[in-house]
């Protein structure tokens, strides 16, 4: 009788809460949990949860909700508080609901209110009703927020690793996680929709069916309104394209975690040289940061004059005289005007991740770095991309990792060539000082993310009419832009959904349920959520809230006006999700098991749990938890077919090379066979994919 589910009332209409976004969802969610229950109260929360809440909540807003203690699940209670209430937030689990039963025995508050994050079975409700000797347990609620609301149209899960999910192993814990975590969105969002995934991958398809069975089996909590036109959940892989996490970014927030690392929207500085106390670790959030929120997705010149912009009206509005042309000019200025701080610390806290970006991106030569990688991922040229990548590796100005990712993208694109120079690149890398380690991937990323891995062209050049649109499209759009031409493969099938021509034989429904509606294959659908399993990356959300915006733009004109208001419907609305927010650097760590060791300092805590921590402090107005969670890493053996005898670098050299040549033999055949697997797929009738 304690548990309260928050089911849909069949005599209300259910309207879909995709167009609110993420961020307005779960604080919603958080707010009904702290302001539900009035006087005097702790909040207790669990070590994910801690993320959850303090992306939509600083703790001064906590604070002014009558919560006068902060408190974690995990810590050791000695004190008795009977004057307080306790308001529990955690995942249902059966290591959190053994802790709250632990503490029911002897109560330490006065009432006790648990919402779980989740569903919670019945095995945890009965627990807690067993536990509760004294009568203190008031409520039990579930409310549906058991994710990371990033961006509007952004979420992840903050699983640092899925390796435990990889080749044979099977991590069931990681398992559950990823998918509760997917169908506490779809009940966020008021969404049942219809599932697609990834053929080519089984991991995708186990998902997609477990959370098929999930509401099948929670039927009433899916009882929303049957669509003509139903939402739509994707599935895919991150194997699918492992460009996109490999490139150097230059928008302002991917810039960022790529090159320092995004935490649970906190940044850490305090390994930068010359970076004030006040500013060691800053805050970057969309909803308490207007000028990130604006600046966010523009690339870094862009950003740098809209940076000048403020400080130049300030110059006017104090009748300063001082020059301020660079971004050095700019720092100095902040620092120099206090008053300027106190008024504006949003914008000195830019100027000096303004000017952290800049030293970086100069100390490892990224400019020319990052014109090689994107002419590897969208040219075809063998003869330019060889002469180009052997000027890097000599270049001893380009650190190690830099020259490593050169050469996983040259050998992604130029897995087949008849004059591929892979083995005198591993030559090259092994004078550069890369470790045995990272050599292995070079042979791992081919195995896992390969050609004969990838069921789509993720090159576009598979086919001369694929090669014949993409040479069409540049040259009639141009490149404006040298560092930011590329584009994910995630474009690739939004255009094929939008189109109504994503191919079922490559992204297949799950078999109709009782409780999941069927697809409406006459229409693109309205409402997608796609899931990355593996990790999405900041350029592919870039890419979708501009997606979102032109569909929005698009459905306004066709209406007869340009709408700015926010919540109008567009012709079709997209949420990215993934099990993590990739760098460049947690990507390679995940594909190589994570044991490669330790990153360089900024790219480490980039690669970090995005949900770390049980101990509270204060970081600005944000949330902080602070404990190091090195202890979530997980573990997995090399890929099988690298040896792993042999402790001399000159051996690995040679393993690496002989793993080279294996799996270039092995690819041509299995591609082959795929690309013809593919062929009849397409072909089939469209009645053998219901």
């Amino acid at each position: 009788e304690l548990l309260f589910k928050l089911a849909p009332s069949s005599s209300v209409v259910q309207q879909s809460t995709m167009e609110k976004g993420t961020q307005a969802i779960v604080r919603q969610y958080v707010a009904r949990v702290v302001a539900g229950v009035s006087g005097m109260k702790a909040l207790v929360l669990d070590h994910e949860t801690t993320g959850i809440v303090s992306m939509v909540y600083t703790q001064s807003q906590i604070l002014q909700q009558e919560v006068f203690l902060i408190d974690t699940l995990e810590a050791p209670h000695v004190d008795r508080m009977p004057h307080l209430k306790a308001v529990y937030f955690v995942r249902p689990t059966f290591e959190n609901v053994r802790r709250i039963c632990d503490g029911l025995r002897d109560p330490r508050y006065g009432e006790y209110h648990i919402f779980f994050s989740n569903i919670a079975g019945e095995k945890h409700v009965n627990a807690l009703a067993e536990a509760d000797d004294h009568e203190v347990i008031q409520q039990v609620q579930e409310m549906y927020g058991d994710y990371l609301a990033i961006n509007h149209d952004l979420f992840s899960l903050g699983v640092p690793s899925i390796a435990g999910l990889r080749g044979t192993k099977f991590d069931q814990m990681l398992f559950d996680r990823v998918y509760q975590g997917l169908v506490s969105v779809l009940l966020s969002l008021k969404a049942r929709p219809a599932i697609r995934y990834q053929a080519s991958s089984e991991v995708t398809e186990q998902l997609a069916t477990k959370v098929a069975g999930v509401i099948e089996q929670e039927g009433e909590l899916f009882s929303f309104r049957t669509k003509e036109n139903p939402p739509l959940l994707i599935i895919i892989d991150r194997r699918e394209d492992a460009v996109t996490p490999l490139l150097n970014q230059w928008t302002y927030q991917a810039m960022v975690h790529e090159l320092i690392g995004i935490n649970n929207n906190r940044v850490d500085m305090s390994g930068m040289p010359g970076v004030k106390d006040d500013q060691k670790e800053v805050v970057l959030s969309t909803e308490s940061d207007p000028f990130y929120a604006q600046n966010m997705f523009l690339n870094f010149g862009d950003l740098g004059a809209n940076i000048k912009a403020l400080v130049d009206e300030y110059q006017a509005q104090t009748h300063s005289t001082r020059k301020v042309d660079s971004i050095a000019d700019m720092q100095a200025f902040v620092e120099n005007y206090p008053e300027f701080r106190k008024m504006s610390g949003n914008v000195s806290k830019h100027v000096a991740l303004m000017s952290e970006l800049s030293r970086i991106v100069d100390a490892r030569q990224l400019m020319d770095v990052s014109q090689i990688e994107q002419e590897l991922a969208c040219t075809e040229d063998h003869q330019s991309a060889v002469s180009e990548v052997e000027r890097l590796l000599g270049n001893k100005g380009v650190t190690a990792e830099d020259k490593l990712r050169l050469v996983l993208l040259y050998a992604l694109r130029y897995e087949h060539h008849e004059s591929n120079h892979l083995h005198n690149f591993v030559d090259q890398l092994q004078v550069n000082g890369v470790s045995s380690d990272k050599l292995k991937l070079i042979p791992q990323i081919l195995q896992h993310c390969g050609v004969r891995i990838r069921q789509g062209d993720l090159f576009s050049n598979k086919s001369f009419f694929a090669v014949a649109k993409k040479s069409l499209q540049r040259g009639i759009k141009g490149v404006q832009n040298v560092y930011t031409q590329h584009q994910p493969f995630l474009a690739q099938v939004l255009e094929g959904l939008a189109k109504s021509k994503l191919p079922e034989g490559h992204y297949p429904y799950v078999p109709s349920y009782g409780h999941l509606p069927l697809p409406n294959r006459a229409r693109p659908p309205q409402e997608v959520v796609i899931f990355i399993f593996g990790g999405a990356t900041f350029e592919e959300a870039r890419f979708v809230a501009q997606f979102n915006e032109q569909q929005r733009i698009a459905a306004a004109s066709a209406a007869g006006t340009v709408s700015t208001i926010a919540g109008e419907p567009a012709s079709m609305r997209v949420l990215l999700g993934g099990t993590s927010m990739l760098t460049s650097a947690s990507f390679l760590a995940d594909l190589g098991g994570g044991n490669l060791g330790a990153a360089p300092s900024a790219a480490a805590r980039a690669g970090a749990s995005e949900h770390a921590g049980i101990e509270w402090g204060r970081c600005g107005e944000q949330l902080r938890p602070t404990t190091s969670c090195a202890a979530n890493s997980r573990t997995a053996s090399p890929a099988p077919f690298i040896s792993t005898r042999g402790e001399h670098v000159e051996d690995v050299v040679s393993l690496v090379k002989n793993s080279l040549q294996a799996a270039s033999d092995s690819a041509l055949q299995e591609g082959t066979r795929i690309q013809a697997a593919s062929v009849a797929s397409d072909s089939a009738p469209k009645a053998n994919h219901v």
